[in-house]
């Protein structure tokens, strides 16, 4: 690990106008920075502390919804009754993820900026385009099987890991920041991560020194929440695919992780009747490689699962 300078910031104010330099990053939990700085990935000349910031509060809106803080904690936004009973798919989306103890550490924000798991983004010795840009990308014909089939490009074919991200592109949820300038925007969690196209290394719409201080969920939409999981392993495995389910009074939201550059939803196909057409239309564009085409189909076959989910929990209530 390289030497940094390690500083403690108390006001979000103060942590974004010290993060203006080159090579500046805010820690909180770390579970995925500090990884990547003992893998010699990360380089950070500083980083930031922002523990102390009080972002760690669950709060109703004046809208009707609930605003989270940057810096709740993965295991306690699952275990929150708010959660739990209005947006039970957040709840069930985070407790897929990773294992107790990381989510004990993993934070709201630092769960929305983890960075890509492609084995070639990890292996130095590999050229990567988000690693190391205009590098090249070793995963395009290379070992594919884990990696995205949508929203893909000739520089980066890497998928986006979180599960959380993935629920909460279903509840439209919406990012707030603080810039380094002191002014604060709200980002629509559709366009804060964005496609790789030619700078795969630029992975969300963030600014050079902006903070996360929060992510707004609307109001509730009722109905059945359900979030399907397709992984290696039981525990502790990202997914191949991932469904995020929603069906309210008046229609239904799907979002898909494990196949995307980014958290995959087509609003389009929502309203389309079979998983067939469904899959259709939000897979419209796949590109594909010899070792992950099979993505296509069991996506379908996920969504024909939790749909089928939904219509017996209907039938039960």
């Amino acid at each position: 690990m390289r030497a940094f300078t390690y500083t403690r910031a108390t006001a979000p104010k103060q942590a974004a106008a010290g993060a203006t330099g080159a090579g500046v990053k805010f820690i909180a939990g770390g579970t995925n920075l500090l990884d990547l700085m003992k893998l010699d990935i990360e380089r950070p000349s500083t980083l930031i502390d922002i523990n102390r910031l009080k972002l760690d509060r669950i709060e109703r809106t004046d809208a009707g919804g609930v605003r989270i803080g940057a810096l709740v904690r993965n295991t306690a936004l699952a275990a929150d009754s708010r959660i739990r009973s209005d947006y039970a798919v957040l709840s069930r989306a985070l407790l897929s993820g990773a294992s107790p103890q990381l989510r004990n550490k993993a934070t709201t924000a630092g769960n929305l900026l983890q960075r890509s798991r492609c084995p070639y983004f990890y292996d130095t010795t590999k050229p990567c385009n988000k690693r190391v840009p205009e590098s090249g990308c070793a995963a395009i014909g290379g070992f594919s099987r884990n990696l995205a089939v949508m929203g893909v490009s000739d520089a980066c074919i890497a998928q986006h890991p979180s599960d959380m991200a993935v629920a909460m592109r279903a509840l439209d949820a919406v990012i707030e920041t603080l810039g380094a300038d002191g002014n604060e925007r709200s980002i629509p969690i559709a366009d804060f991560h964005t496609l790789p196209g030619n700078s795969p290394h630029i992975e969300t719409m963030l600014k050079p020194g902006e903070l996360i201080t929060a992510v707004t969920l609307p109001k509730p939409l009722g109905g059945r929440h359900l979030y399907r999981k397709v992984r290696d392993r039981a525990s502790y495995a990202f997914a191949i695919v991932s469904v995020a389910l929603i069906e309210h009074e008046n229609g239904r939201r799907i979002a898909f992780g494990g196949i995307g550059a980014k958290p995959w939803r087509v609003e389009a196909a929502e309203a389309l009747n079979t998983p067939r057409d469904i899959a259709a239309a939000a897979f419209a564009g796949a590109k594909t490689t010899s070792q992950n085409a099979f993505k296509l189909p069991l996506a379908e076959r996920t969504l024909a699962a939790t749909l089928a989910e939904a219509r017996a929990q209907e039938h039960q209530a």
